[in-house]
This record gives structure tokens, sequence and C-alpha cells, in this order.
């Protein structure tokens, strides 16, 4: 096996396109919607996860690894991205999967894609996973699967804030406001720092009910990258729409008038949650007339 090669030989689309929406509504409200279609990155690796990956990947060439292995429930992108990139790139990847019920079941479309692009997946009871960090538990994943480069959960750590922060690079004197759909909190962690300090904000919608507790995991990123807390951004919890995955009749109506609208077709998960957020804000008035708000399409 050769020596894996970065994630820049993918030759990424970058920066990300910036697309105007015009909706009679916003402009009801005053307020100009752009896209940053992170989306459009690559077509295997794309958005958030691409800018998470990116300084991981370039740690685990760095330490002379060749397998990456990482966390991530029944349907993440995260782990389907990682797949990806280890099979583009030359690296071996295990995911780790919380659920050891799965393993007897057929994989899902994620899964099995993930699997498709080489990924050893690894099944493992809901008790573990809470553990998986742990030394014990990270011990005996080694001894299974040998050396390994460890990549977090939906990939949030200081590498992956450092690298989201190109994302609020990219924005600046472009946008007012800034929103995206957190998870683990690593791209609004990122983003913040990257903004225009001063001059612009951003707000992140949690996709996990109760997502308030990313509030310190987001302080614990940025202090692990910047040193500590940086730029001005706030969370907004009010649109899980019942908890991760979980889709309300109003949401799946938003997202489909969206689509029929503006052409882009937003996964529920996460994108149309915090667009369906971001047009509530707009509604109440919290944004001023004139405002310019940017949306983070992140895949």
């Amino acid at each position: 096996m050769t020596a894996p090669a970065c994630l820049d030989a993918l030759e990424p689309r970058l920066p990300s396109p910036l697309v105007g929406v015009v909706d009679e509504r916003l402009a009801r409200w005053g307020v100009e919607l752009l896209l940053k279609r992170d989306d459009l990155i690559h077509p295997r690796i794309p958005g958030n996860k691409y800018r998470k990956l990116r300084l991981n990947v370039q740690a685990a060439i760095d330490g002379g690894h060749r397998t990456l292995l990482t966390f991530g429930g029944a349907y993440s992108n995260h782990l389907r991205a990682t797949a990806a990139a280890g099979r583009l790139l030359g690296f071996h990847t295990v995911g780790v999967v919380r659920g050891a019920e799965l393993a007897d079941r057929p994989l899902n479309p994620s899964l099995a894609r993930a699997a498709e692009d080489g990924m050893r997946l690894h099944f493992i009871d809901r008790a573990t996973y809470r553990r998986k960090t742990e030394p014990d538990v990270v011990a005996g994943l080694e001894r299974r699967f040998g050396r390994f480069y460890l990549v977090p959960e939906g990939g949030s750590n200081a590498a992956a804030a450092t690298g989201c922060a190109d994302l609020g690079r990219e924005l600046r004197g472009v946008a007012d406001v800034v929103t995206v759909a957190c998870g683990t909190g690593g791209t609004l962690a990122g983003l913040a720092a990257g903004l225009d300090h001063g001059t612009q904000r951003a707000v992140g919608f949690p996709v996990l009910k109760g997502g308030g507790f990313l509030d310190g995991e987001i302080q614990r990123l940025q202090q692990a990258a910047f040193g500590g807390r940086r730029g001005d951004w706030r969370l907004d919890t009010r649109f899980h729409c019942g908890g991760y995955a979980r889709i309300t009749p109003e949401l799946r109506e938003f997202a489909d008038e969206f689509a029929e609208r503006h052409g882009l077709n937003p996964d529920l998960t996460y994108v149309a949650k915090m667009l369906y957020g971001t047009y509530a804000l707009a509604a109440e008035g919290a944004f001023a007339p004139g405002t310019r708000v940017a949306a983070v399409i992140t895949g």
C-alpha cells in the first residue's frame, strides 16, 4: 500500500459557490438570503465533512498512519464521508457503529455505501458506545484493528474546527448573519472563528433534541483550536423537530416547497431544519431590515 495522499489531491471546489435566493417572503421581511453551497465542494466528500476531515487526514499522514477509525450512528454522513475519503486517498477505514443489534440486519443505504468504499463496520452495544473514547475501549479497538488514527464522532475536534474556520473566512464581507445546522458543533466552532469579528454573527441550529449542551462543546472546541471563545455566535434549539433524523409534516412541507421554489432539495436531517429555522427567525423579526443571511448548505 502506497502512502495516502492529502485531501487537497482531490482538487476540491474552493471557495464553495455562493448563490442568491429570490423569495418574496424574505423580501417582505427585508431579508436577503444567500446559499453557501458547501455541498458542491466534492462529489464524494461534500461540505463540512471535507473541511473537518482535511486537517485530520493530514495529521494521519504526518503520523505515518494507514488506517482511519471513527464512530457514528446507523445513518451517519460522517461514516460515509470517511469511507469515501479512505478509498480515494489510499487509507484503510474502520467505522464503529452504535447499536450491536444492527449487525444482524441488512445494511441501510448509508452503511452499505460505506462498506462498498471498503470501510470495515464494527457494531458495538450502546453502553460501550457511550464510553467509546475511554482508554480501555480504545485499547480494545487497537487490539482488534491494529494501529489507527482516531477521528472523533462527527469528525469534530480541534483540527476540524481549524479547518472549518476557512468557511467563515470565505464569508467575510458578504453576509451579516450566517446560519448553519449543528450535529456535534465542530462546523459552528470553526465558522464563527473565521468570520469578521464585530460585523458578522453566526446562528447554529442543533438537529438533536436537547441540543443546548452543544454550547459547552463548541466552547471546548474553540478553546482547543483557538485558545478561547471566538466570534459572535449563538444556538437556537427550537427546530430539531423531535430529535435527530426526526421529521415533522411541517418540516417536510417546508422542504418540498423550498425545493419547488429554488431547485434545491434540502437534506431533511440537517439542512432543511436549518433553513426552516432561518425562515422562522426572519418571520419573527430577528433580522433587521436589510440583513444579508448566508445559509450554509453542508450536504
